[in-house]
């Protein structure tokens, strides 16, 4: 996921009146009880196993061919003080690359060069040909873009160095841009991202020459959809002061082939897909024209699994849901308590499909604190049982 500015993303309250500070604070105890008391209730699938969990919150994860974990923390609604880590095999993580490219603090950010050093990550992929690619939207706080600071990073997984930087120019990534998720094509010519801040849309990277633009940017298919309600707990998620979060194009995915690009708003319940060919220049990308591919509902991670079927998070249901591109239909592969805010995707050496839990819904842009910090990393194998087979009451 990957929030900013609420039009485009999450931004942080400045002011609340004291009746509506009253009001939130009455909400946050009745849904911090509720959570004491999930455990009592809560549904559990069997398929779906943990991995880690974390002291901070976590969004994006990638696991690369060797097996090796990477996870990232964004700096929303603290200075965390790492942003790309690599999960080792105890539990514990280890700032990846190394603690100096994750040495930013927002309290230190007059100190430090945004430019070489990780300011906001929102998500990290391996590319399967020897390379992590973390996208830095470099808006702390889910706020405006430290200048200089939008980046997406190359990193060798061999040396562990990093190979090459692809700064974001204002034209690319402005002052209310939140550079989101990224696909990398097969052949490794080009990346593609989504942008959920304002205005949202899609933006392409040319590896080898490192010159990116924009494409279908302000167009309806990159735009939330102000007719959906984005639901959690079974209620409208809203903001301590009753406004509704409205999220631009987010979840982002690619064929294996490398020829289809799919994305869809959090906020909005369909997903489109263009050509890749059509945004490969940003002559072509000022034609492009997206199609509707299905029908879905509020999502925030989208993965690419065998047979081209798509996996989508479910943030409603709690659930991971698979779309089939060439009729449009949707079915439910497993649903979960634990899996608060599903949020990203990514698949395993030996076919395991890993999602992150996020926990937007329980933090503090829409609460006066944290009401619930279970941050984790579960995975689970596809194809194993049949939908709501293993579901099962938590005791």
């Amino acid at each position: 996921m990957h929030p900013t500015l609420f039009g485009s993303c999450v931004a942080v309250l400045l002011f609340v009146s004291p009746a509506v500070h009253a009001q939130s604070a009455t909400q946050d105890i009745k849904a911090k009880a509720e959570r004491i008391i999930a455990p009592l209730v809560e549904t559990r699938d069997s398929r779906l196993q943990p991995v880690a969990t974390f002291d901070h919150q976590v969004t994006g994860v990638t696991v690369a061919p060797d097996g090796r974990i990477f996870v990232n923390f964004p700096r929303w609604t603290e200075d965390t003080p790492v942003s790309v880590a690599e999960l080792m095999p105890d539990g514990s993580t280890k700032p990846y690359p190394d603690e100096e490219w994750n040495a930013w603090r927002n309290a230190r950010m007059s100190e430090v060069s945004p430019n070489d050093h990780f300011v906001c990550v929102q998500s990290v992929v391996a590319d399967g040909r020897g390379s992590l690619w973390v996208v830095d939207p470099a808006a702390p706080d889910a706020e405006k873009t430290v200048k200089g600071g939008p980046k997406v990073v190359e990193i060798d997984l061999k040396s562990n160095k990093v190979k090459r930087i692809f700064p974001m120019s204002a034209e690319v990534a402005g002052p209310a841009s939140y550079l989101n998720d990224i696909r990398i094509a097969p052949d490794g010519r080009f990346a593609y991202l989504t942008d959920s801040g304002t205005p949202g849309g899609l933006v392409v990277l040319n590896i080898e020459s490192g010159q990116a633009w924009r494409a279908l940017s302000d167009d309806p298919s990159t735009q939330f959809d102000p007719s959906v309600t984005v639901m959690t707990d079974g209620q409208p998620l809203r903001r301590p002061d009753g406004r509704q979060p409205l999220f631009n194009a987010d979840s982002l995915a690619l064929s294996r082939d490398g020829n289809t690009l799919y994305w869809q708003a959090l906020t909005g319940q369909t997903l489109y897909r263009i050509p890749t060919s059509s945004i490969q220049s940003a002559a072509a990308a000022a034609q492009a024209r997206p199609e509707k591919v299905a029908t879905t509902e509020p999502a925030d991670g989208l993965w690419t699994g065998e047979n081209d079927e798509i996996y989508l998070s479910s943030i409603a249901t709690n659930a991971v849901k698979v779309i089939n591109p060439a009729d449009g239909n949707v079915r439910q592969v497993l649903t979960d308590s634990r899996l608060r805010w599903p949020d990203t995707f990514s698949q395993g050496p030996d076919g395991a499909i890993y999602v992150t839990a996020s926990h937007i819904q329980d933090s503090p842009w829409f609460h006066m604190a944290w009401t619930d910090k279970n941050f984790a990393l579960f995975k689970f194998m596809p194809g194993e049982g049949n939908s709501g087979s293993h579901r099962e009451p938590s005791r």
